[in-house]
């Protein structure tokens, strides 16, 4: 997926969380709101009837009448059941309506009034009933003379009004979501596109520097001009059959490509003499392996190639160099390499010998198979050695550069 398509799922997604999150957060201060009006609504209606009424200076035969019409009358159009207490808790009057009848016996009990100030509960009956208790203590001068207590069944037509409330929050948290991403997409694809450019100049110039440094080697060794190009293209070839991951193949590249660029630290009566190496020189020219991972150790881009600069002359058996690893303790970058490096060495001509045929250079493969190379490779790479040999072995440098290339676009401009 790219990058253009990540960006846009991620405003949808975000605009879909932000609408539930927005929603929600309506719903809710909806509800509170909705609580705090009718609690505060309540206390006043409450107040202003029992005033009305004049229930505090009502004698005692007229109270139990009066408090009954104060509950009666709290009905009309804000309680379904009102209830009032004398300062000792004790019930004097109650009302009801029928809705208040059906919820009755589902309201919680609770012991004999003694709050001093007024509090409302918010609860869910069984049926999806949504109820609002309010306590109200009845004060004359700072002190408590009796208790109001009211339950109102929140009707269907409210709930309705705040589900729309909510719905309406959540399209407009949606909306304004959408709007900016209208404005900031564009700006992040031009972003992007701006930080791509610069991705892959830097990319540019890192193969380009991988390049320089493969044709400084070139220089001081003729053999391995188009062999680097070769190897490279080789070793990602088997190690694409191998399964090797992408960012795997970009360091097996690097260090294919860079191999022998220890070799720049050789002097030249060893690097380049015609006959054989003494043992003493052998020694020196062994040296190019760690050379070369000092050369590219702390480039942080080159610093991936390390690896197979570094092993690519160890051996299965353990008598390889420069540290005599053996096995699985080899790098599987570096094994792979191992078996390209030596095949095209001996398909290619050199100095001081003629081309092997394909079948030879197999052969001897074949016999290294388990002592000098992965026994599971070189099953591999017999697998795949005679279209990779069609390919390379009348192909000039610059095919061979192409070929390179082709592997360099796939995996690090992908």
């Amino acid at each position: 997926m790219n990058f253009a398509k990540k960006a846009l799922k991620r405003i949808v997604v975000s605009s879909l969380v932000i609408s539930i999150v927005a929603g929600s957060i309506g719903w809710r201060l909806t509800n509170e709101s909705l609580e705090k009006e009718t609690v505060n609504l309540a206390l006043e209606v409450s107040q202003g009837t029992i005033s009305h009424f004049n229930l505090k200076e009502a004698s005692p035969e007229q109270l139990l009448v009066l408090a009954k019409q104060v509950t009666d009358h709290l009905l009309i159009d804000w309680f379904d059941i009102a209830e009032l207490y004398d300062k000792n808790g004790n019930r004097i009057a109650q009302s009801r309506t029928p809705s208040g009848d059906k919820i009755e016996g589902a309201l919680p009990q609770h012991s004999v009034p003694d709050y001093q100030e007024p509090f409302y509960k918010s609860s869910h009956l069984d049926y999806d009933i949504w109820v609002l208790s309010t306590f109200i203590p009845l004060k004359e001068q700072g002190v408590i003379w009796g208790y109001l207590e009211g339950v109102r069944v929140v009707p269907d037509w409210q709930r309705a009004d705040i589900r729309d409330f909510s719905l309406l929050i959540a399209l407009m948290a949606a909306g304004a979501a959408w709007l900016c991403a209208l404005i900031i997409y564009p700006l992040i694809l031009f972003l992007n596109r701006e930080n791509q450019r610069y991705i892959g100049r830097i990319k540019d110039a890192n193969i380009d520097m991988m390049f320089t440094m493969g044709k400084a080697i070139a220089l001081r060794d003729s053999d391995t001009g188009s062999h680097n190009y070769r190897v490279a293209w080789l070793a990602t070839e088997l190690a694409e059959a191998y399964g090797m991951e992408a960012e795997s193949l970009k360091s097996l590249i690097l260090g294919s490509y860079l191999h022998d660029v220890g070799k720049i630290a050789i002097s030249d009566g060893i690097l380049l003499k015609p006959g054989k190496l003494t043992s003493g020189e052998m020694e020196v020219m062994k040296t190019h392996v760690l050379e070369g991972a000092k050369m590219v150790d702390g480039i942080a881009w080159l610093s991936n190639a390390k690896t197979v600069i570094e092993a690519h002359h160890e051996k299965w058996d353990g008598n390889g160099y420069p540290h005599k690893l053996s096995g699985q303790n080899i790098p599987i970058s570096a094994r792979i390499f191992s078996i390209v490096d030596v095949f095209d060495a001996l398909c290619s001509k050199r100095p001081y010998k003629e081309p092997f045929s394909y079948d030879k250079a197999l052969s001897i493969i074949k016999e290294g198979s388990g002592s000098h190379f992965d026994p599971e490779l070189v099953v591999l790479f017999e697998c795949h050695a005679r279209r990779l040999y069609d390919t390379i072995i009348h192909a000039d440098e610059e095919t061979c550069r192409t070929l390179m290339l082709e592997k360099i676009d796939r995996y690090f401009y992908f």
